[in-house]
């Protein structure tokens, strides 16, 4: 849905294709960082993120699961850049939707087959539509079907891992502080708290190992009383979290090691599609955006003639970063889970966290996106 803005920002023509019946209320909360409000601002959609998002600053902090403290976040408002922003994930999908011309959006639509020749690709749906363009671009998530079309098979990767997520209203939790981003880090596990919905709501998850294996799914109910005993004796405060939780959707965490190919001739990938990462970065949305943003700047620069090698351009740019982010959230999923038998180790890491969160925070896809584009004239 951001590519498809950033792509009319540019002058181009989309059409988005979503799978689903409708555009609803799924899922729970999204940590929107620096390196995507800034794109989110150049599409025109700054105020509508001050409207429904909630800015998070200082006094977020990492916690030991006791509830005594490890360090604070280093978050945006500390180094005076763009904000972070806690969002229910349905707030931003709304406001991406409504920000695009009227009759870009057509739901009910699954890819099913792909097809191209010359200056046209076509996807088939498996409800019987079909449409032509001069690019696809395959955004269809971690079991996309267009994957297989630009590069070899492969599982994704389980990581023994659930999480356990959902929303509680401020009014159930009226002391809590809806200014910050918060985390405890514990034994095999870790809780993380921040507000969403212009700080009207809370947003948690929780994380805890996995018995079995299990579907990967953003809408599977989970077992309240079962969460509760996960964070049994860890810090009261998440217990006062817990106890106000009736229905928490239960997510099994996978990704997939990075590939070795995003396009094929007129079809590309974007987002999970080409990069699903496990969420201890809060980076999965926020590389989409990226993605969204890179894509716009080179091909508003391509003519048709051109665009094959535009995408690979497109490729070039966005692979090694986001393999990078890949492989760093899973470092960063075992550093909470206490994974050092040093934990003195992992504080330290964790304490010098903000070194890589700036290195998150403060690249700007735009410029080299740019450059990338005069490459192709």
């Amino acid at each position: 849905m951001f590519a498809a803005n950033a792509l009319v920002a540019q002058g181009l023509h989309v059409s988005v294709h979503e799978q689903a019946s409708a555009l609803g209320e799924i899922g729970a909360g999204v940590y929107v960082t620096p390196n995507a409000v800034r794109h989110l601002e150049r599409v025109g959609l700054g105020p509508a993120v001050e409207k429904w998002g909630a800015r998070v600053g200082v006094g977020s902090c990492y916690f030991h699961h006791d509830g005594t403290p490890i360090a604070p976040v280093q978050v945006a408002d500390a180094f005076g850049w763009n904000a972070c922003f806690g969002m229910h994930r349905a707030d931003l999908v709304e406001l991406l939707a409504a920000h695009l011309p009227a009759g870009t959006v057509h739901v009910g639509h699954r890819a099913a087959a792909f097809e191209q020749d010359g200056d046209v690709a076509r996807v088939q749906f498996a409800n019987g539509a079909s449409a032509e363009a001069e690019v696809v671009v395959g955004a269809d998530g971690i079991h996309s079907e267009l994957r297989r079309r630009v590069a070899p098979p492969s599982k994704p990767v389980f990581h023994g891992t659930v999480s356990y997520r959902g929303l509680v209203a401020r009014e159930r939790l009226p002391s809590w502080p809806m200014d910050r981003w918060q985390m405890w880090a514990g034994p095999s596990r870790h809780f993380l708290v921040f507000p969403v919905r212009h700080r009207t709501m809370v947003n948690y998850v929780g994380f805890v190992p996995a018995h079995e294996e299990m579907k990967e799914s953003w809408s599977a109910p989970g077992d309240p009383a079962v969460l509760r005993r996960e964070f049994e004796g860890w810090d009261p405060r998440i217990g006062s979290v817990l106890q106000q939780v009736d229905t928490p959707f239960r997510w099994a965490l996978y990704d997939r090691d990075p590939l070795p190919t995003w396009t094929q001739g007129r079809l590309t990938l974007l987002g999970d599609a080409a990069h699903p990462m496990l969420p201890h970065l809060g980076q999965g949305a926020n590389q989409s955006i990226e993605d969204g943003m890179a894509l716009a700047t080179i091909l508003a620069q391509a003519d048709t003639s051109v665009v094959p090698a535009a995408l690979l351009a497109y490729e070039r740019l966005r692979r090694e970063r986001v393999a990078e982010i890949q492989q760093g959230a899973r470092q960063n999923g075992l550093r909470l889970d206490s994974a050092h038998a040093d934990l003195g180790v992992r504080d330290a890491e964790l304490a010098a966290h903000a070194e890589f969160r700036k290195h998150l925070y403060t690249y700007d896809v735009v410029p080299h996106a740019r450059a990338a584009a005069a490459g192709l004239t």
